[in-house]
């Protein structure tokens, strides 16, 4: 994997608190209809804004409904002239599982161009990407079906310093990452303060990122289990992710009362 700034800072994201020791809770959290919108902030300036949507797929796979998650990600402003991005993903999941059928992705970040086409055969464990065939064993996701199944796990017994184990496809094979839990804490966002989660995925030292660059992500402690708040150093420099809009949730969102 070369180029793959912002896809990597939003994998850690949204990607977070999933590990394959927890328990998936029966309800699934979201449904069909829900839209998100986050900013990624440098500084005082807008850096990028995504958009992450989930419809009913009128495309069945081994006969089975889906549902289809797509997320377009773009710099904003002066950063389209420092470096461009114009990255389109999308995943279909089984609506009750959760686990991936289909995922392609197309990212334009500079100069670079990458687009992929990644299919998850779970009964035979092999996953057929551009780059070839990964053999896998238990869960692989991608990075968007990793977020939404997240969404949906115990953390009822979660204690302050867990560690979780979270895998995913991308690019050229499968990776790890390893999320810390911190504890509880209030969160403000662009919608409001709210009662979260904190956790500190680990990250990979690189051209943007520190030797001892910390990660911070604050995820509603509701049904939802939406990703409010982000906080990553850089090396000059700190991104923030913050929520800036939600509609069609399945629960409200409930922002604490000041």
């Amino acid at each position: 994997m070369k180029k793959y700034y912002l896809i990597l800072i939003m994998l850690a994201c949204f990607s977070a608190a999933f590990s394959q020791e927890v328990t998936k809770t029966n309800e699934v959290a979201f449904q069909a209809g829900e839209q998100i919108t986050y900013k990624l902030k440098y500084g005082i300036f807008t850096a990028a804004e995504a958009v992450i949507k989930v419809e009913n797929s009128p495309v069945k796979f081994n006969n089975h409904p889906a549902l289809h998650i797509f997320a377009d990600a773009k710099t904003a402003g002066t950063f389209n002239l420092l470096f461009k991005v114009r990255n389109k993903y999308e995943t279909f999941i089984d609506p009750h599982t959760l686990m991936p059928y289909y995922y392609s992705e197309q990212r334009q970040e500079g100069s670079y161009k990458h687009s992929d086409k990644v299919t998850f055969d779970h009964d035979n464990g092999v996953i057929t990407a551009d780059k070839g065939k990964f053999p896998f064993k238990g869960n692989v996701f991608d990075f968007l079906s990793a977020y939404y199944f997240a969404r949906n796990i115990d953390v009822s017994k979660l204690k302050t310093g867990d560690k979780l184990n979270m895998r995913y496809f991308l690019e050229d094979g499968i990776h790890t990452m390893t999320i810390t839990f911190i504890g509880r804490e209030q969160v403000k966002c662009g919608l409001g303060t709210f009662n979260c989660l904190k956790f500190n995925p680990t990250i990979i030292p690189g051209r943007i990122f520190r030797k001892n660059s910390k990660l911070y992500l604050w995820i509603t402690d509701d049904k939802n289990r939406i990703p409010v708040k982000a906080h990553v150093e850089l090396v000059v420099g700190s991104l923030v992710m913050d929520l800036t809009q939600a509609s069609g949730l399945k629960y409200p969102l409930n922002p604490v009362k000041k």
